[in-house]
């Protein structure tokens, strides 16, 4: 799919492949057609994510990597196929200590997520229940720009939901990517 075809795309799914040492993640439009396939190993040193437009891995599409081996407000730099950069997100590592929070940054500025239930987030972080749903609201100047949200389910299944017609869709599904990979580190 293009870049101007994504762009169009205001609602994605995002399922995940269950596999023994890595994380594998398809993207998806509402008419099912293939966006992306992202892979990430388990238990690296400094968290790298590429997605590719096929599941055959021979096109990138975009890719995110972490710019320290470990740090818990760490920063993750969203590139694109040539490896020039889209944007960036960040956990809010204070903010996190009770409920999620994110920030993706862009040429627009700066677009903060949250989890949306306080109750949900307190209960995920003091119980192993890893099948809750969840759901985060990314803002910006008091407007919701995107939402992810898992569904229930022992599979990981997340829907995105895009309002803003200019964020890139390549940052949006790599932050959305992230909330399943790194939400557990």
């Amino acid at each position: 799919m293009d870049v101007a075809t994504l762009q169009a795309q205001q609602t994605l799914t995002i399922k995940q492949r269950f596999t023994f040492m890595v994380n594998r993640y398809e993207v998806r439009t509402t008419s099912d057609q293939l966006v992306a396939f992202a892979e990430q190993k388990r238990m690296a040193f400094k968290e790298q994510v590429t997605l590719y437009a096929d599941d055959a891995k021979k096109h990138v599409f975009a890719g995110f990597k972490a710019r320290k081996v470990l740090d818990l407000g760490g920063a993750y730099d969203v590139t694109d196929a040539a490896g020039a950069p889209i944007g960036l997100f960040r956990k809010d590592f204070a903010a996190s200590l009770l409920r999620s929070t994110w920030h993706v940054e862009d040429g627009a500025g700066t677009t903060t997520g949250q989890e949306r239930s306080f109750p949900i987030a307190l209960l995920r972080r003091f119980t192993d229940i890893s099948f809750l749903p969840y759901h985060f609201d990314f803002v910006r100047n008091g407007q919701t720009i995107f939402s992810v949200e898992k569904k229930w389910g022992i599979r990981d299944k997340y829907v995105v939901t895009i309002n803003d017609p200019h964020i890139d869709r390549r940052l949006v599904v790599s932050m959305a990517v992230a909330l399943d990979a790194l939400q557990g580190r």
